[in-house]
């Protein structure tokens, strides 16, 4: 077996297993899950038909690259949300299985294990991914992290220059999970500088791109910060996106990748070797997505209405605000996370996220600790429900 393997830690869900084995909620108390961060608004029904519509695919073997429609329908739309030229689909865009595997995957097919001190650049807390793509790639992850007294902005300035010389590949994501945090034009500019300098790959985690709450002001991506400072080969970046959260499909299992076409182009390579084909009912349904913006619309209307809501509720009891963008609210606690989380869970059947298994410790600190993750994706109702346990939980503190 890879003996690398045995550095990859547990998933954070299966450490909030362990944190509630031995606990048993209220029986009276309905179970309201805002840990994970699974959107539960309703799938518009023209993406389920277009599913079904598209079953005759199945009898055919589908590309790596996917079909010319899917990968034109990404190009379409990243033109129109970003403002910039459109990517050319045959050398630009990858469709993937997922954002989340394509993460992974291109840790694989981008760093070079062999090479003395390899290292890969994450934000801290963070999407555990990240870090296991860098460790089965051969690379040792280095954690910046993200704080509150620096607006949860990942600080370059920390990175001494040996050590960016080692890097292969720099993880961001904007709008940034847990925190909500959007880059800004100016932390892009740093970053391009800093891989025009030392020559790693930046990879863009865009997936929560689509949940914001102001319709004039869509957050910024790593594409159009790109074109926005001249560089329109999109050189050493490549940005990653899905449906999951956008559309309400986490279930379809369908993202893509794009940017620069050198590094698409050995992806793709990789890729046809790794089995990552997406299935053609799939490619069918992902096509009439990209396509349709108002069901996205109403779904980040009804995420707007439960922030609006919500919010003051449980910003009474426990420092958190609405975030950029994103669906989650991060909110420390007067207690040690791990503890607030399990009696939250023992006494009021609310289950939300331990920060410190979101991160690691890295500076002498978890920047995750003392803190909690709140998934805003059930109903309004049952957010409510959960806001108003977790305020008379912390009356109780």
């Amino acid at each position: 077996m890879n003996p690398r393997l045995d550095l990859l830690q547990p998933y954070p869900f299966e450490k909030l297993r362990q944190l509630f084995s031995g606990v048993t909620p209220p029986a009276g108390l309905k179970e309201i899950k805002l840990s994970i961060g699974e959107p539960q608004h309703e799938t518009p029904s023209f993406i389920k038909e277009a599913l079904t519509a598209n079953l005759a695919g199945l009898t055919n073997y589908p590309t790596t690259q996917g079909s010319d429609a899917l990968r034109q329908s990404i190009a379409d739309w990243i033109a129109r949300r970003y403002g910039v030229a459109m990517p050319n689909p045959a050398t630009q865009i990858v469709p993937v299985n997922g954002s989340r595997e394509a993460l992974f995957a291109f840790a694989q097919a981008v760093v070079d294990g062999s090479r003395p001190g390899a290292t890969v650049i994450c934000p801290n807390p963070f999407y555990q991914i990240y870090e296991g793509a860098a460790l089965l790639a051969g690379a040792t992850p280095l954690f910046l992290n993200t704080l509150p007294e620096h607006g949860y902005a990942m600080d370059f300035a920390v990175v001494p220059a040996p050590t960016f010389s080692r890097t292969q590949l720099v993880y961001v994501c904007s709008p940034g999970n847990p925190t909500g945090k959007v880059m800004s034009l100016d932390e892009w500019r740093q970053l391009f500088e800093l891989s025009d300098r030392y020559g790693f790959v930046i990879a863009s985690d865009e997936c929560y791109s689509e949940i914001y709450f102001d319709e004039a002001a869509p957050p910024l991506g790593g594409l159009e910060a790109a074109a926005r400072l001249g560089r329109h080969d999109y050189r050493n970046l490549v940005m990653f996106s899905s449906l999951s959260k956008r559309s309400n499909v986490p279930g379809l299992r369908s993202g893509f990748v794009a940017g620069d076409a050198a590094i698409i182009k050995r992806f793709l390579l990789y890729r046809t070797y790794h089995g990552g084909a997406m299935n053609p009912a799939v490619q069918g349904a992902s096509v009439a997505a990209w396509k349709e913006e108002a069901h996205v619309r109403e779904n980040r209307r009804l995420y707007a209405e439960k922030f609006e809501k919500v919010t003051p509720i449980v910003a009474r009891h426990l420092e958190t605000a609405v975030p950029d963008a994103g669906f989650y609210l991060w909110a420390r606690t007067p207690i040690a996370d791990t503890e607030f989380a399990r009696e939250l869970h023992r006494q009021y059947n609310v289950t939300v996220l331990p920060g410190s298994f979101l991160a690691r410790e890295a500076a002498g600190v978890n920047p995750g600790a003392n803190y909690v993750r709140i998934a805003l994706v059930a109903g309004l109702d049952e957010c409510l429900d959960a806001a108003q346990r977790i305020a008379d939980f912390c009356q109780k503190l």
